[in-house]
């Protein structure tokens, strides 16, 4: 195929307008959870979570447009199963062992569902995206507090009274 004939948007089996949606959806959703990520000063933030999602979109288009093109009998959840392992790596280098304990596991799987959200905007499930967007964001967001609120062993504790008990004994 020639570059003009590539640049030519009429080999397209998806409508241009849709693929702009489908990518600018991703990288919105992407950055709704790296907003939250970023507020709590984490590794992977808001520019991390939307290329994750705009690009397991790209991939996700991609693989539809391929199928499609030519008219292939190859399985496109390959495309899915790659998605998730890119995403993966990429979560794993998130999470750090240390002498205190692991840390960012929460960002990992932001990072992880950046992926998943990606890929449904791609396939063009918005409806299922902002969904699971929402949902979230909420659990970032809200779950938090409710986590800061419960000690070890199960009683009530204030978020201030924890962060007391994890400031070093002079």
């Amino acid at each position: 195929m020639s570059w003009p004939a590539a640049l030519d948007a009429q080999h397209t089996v998806t409508h241009e307008v849709e693929i702009v949606v489908r990518l600018l959806l991703a990288a919105a959703v992407g950055a709704a959870i790296g907003i939250e990520r970023e507020m709590k000063d984490r590794p992977a933030g808001l520019r991390t979570h939307m290329l994750t999602a705009l690009a397991s979109a790209v991939f996700t288009i991609l693989t539809f447009e391929i199928y499609h093109a030519s008219k292939s009998t190859s399985d496109p959840i390959r495309i899915v199963e790659a998605v998730t392992a890119g995403v993966a790596f990429l979560a794993a280098g998130a999470i750090i062992q240390g002498r205190t304990g692991v840390r960012g596991l929460t960002t990992g799987a932001g990072m992880w569902m950046a992926g998943a959200l990606g890929v449904a905007c791609g396939a063009g499930y918005y409806v299922l995206a902002l969904i699971a967007t929402t949902l979230t964001v909420l659990i970032l967001a809200a779950l938090t507090r409710m986590e800061g609120w419960l000690a070890d062993d199960g009683k009530v504790v204030s978020a201030s009274e924890q962060q007391k008990q994890q400031l070093p004994q002079r």
